[in-house]
């Protein structure tokens, strides 16, 4: 069901969102992937810049949640997903991009208000971030063009592992900050040759300290 729309717009949200149920009799999962990045310091940073992260990632998160939340509560088997870090208070996440950090991190502790929030309702929510950069539309564009591209592994890696996320069961599997490898290692998948090339030299994504025990 292709729905045009802008999750800035709480009414267009709320529409999108009585059209799914409409269309499929209810909602049992959500993803908070939608987000923007700018990676500049604040004497950089444009108000308008700041603020569109901060209603993309933050409020977002927030207002499509939010929405969702009563189809959710009636669903079987409940998980919110968000694209988002685990919590830190390393400093070197301000240095540069204290904004596009508040933005993520706000994504990450609003999923977190879920799982507390709604653990009685049954809904797991959780939040999922890659080891290293992903060959994205942003990493091309914004990050460091065909170099930084060969250093990421594909867009498949987040995929698998949301998957391997959203078929546990929700009571059980809620409050978590997953990091894609581990999450495809618990599921007993330990080979990544396939999500990149046999030669990349690959580069850890921000928010990340360091790589898993088994790198592979």
């Amino acid at each position: 069901l292709p729905i045009v729309g802008d999750i800035r717009d709480a009414g267009a949200v709320d529409d999108a969102v009585a059209q799914a149920v409409e269309r499929f009799g209810g909602i049992d999962i959500v993803v908070n992937n939608a987000s923007a990045i700018n990676l500049s310091p604040m004497r950089d940073l444009e108000v308008k810049r700041f603020d569109l992260m901060q209603t993309i990632n933050t409020r977002g998160t927030f207002v499509v949640t939010r929405a969702c939340l009563p189809h959710l509560r009636q669903s079987e088997h409940a998980h919110v997903l968000t694209l988002s870090p685990p919590l830190s208070t390393d400093r070197r996440w301000l240095a540069g991009h204290s904004a596009y950090t508040l933005s993520k991190m706000g994504m990450t502790i609003l999923t977190l208000g879920v799982a507390a929030d709604e653990a009685e309702a049954g809904i797991g929510a959780n939040c999922l971030w890659p080891r290293t950069i992903i060959a994205t539309a942003a990493v091309q564009n914004l990050l460091g063009g065909d170099e930084a591209m060969a250093r990421s592994r594909t867009p498949e890696i987040v995929a698998d592992a949301a998957h391997a996320i959203l078929v546990r069961d929700p009571r059980a599997t809620s409050g978590n900050t997953f990091i894609d490898d581990e999450v495809l290692a618990e599921a007993g998948t330990t080979d990544l040759s396939g999500y990149a090339a046999a030669d990349a030299d690959l580069t850890l994504d921000i928010f990340v300290d360091s790589w898993s025990e088994e790198r592979v």
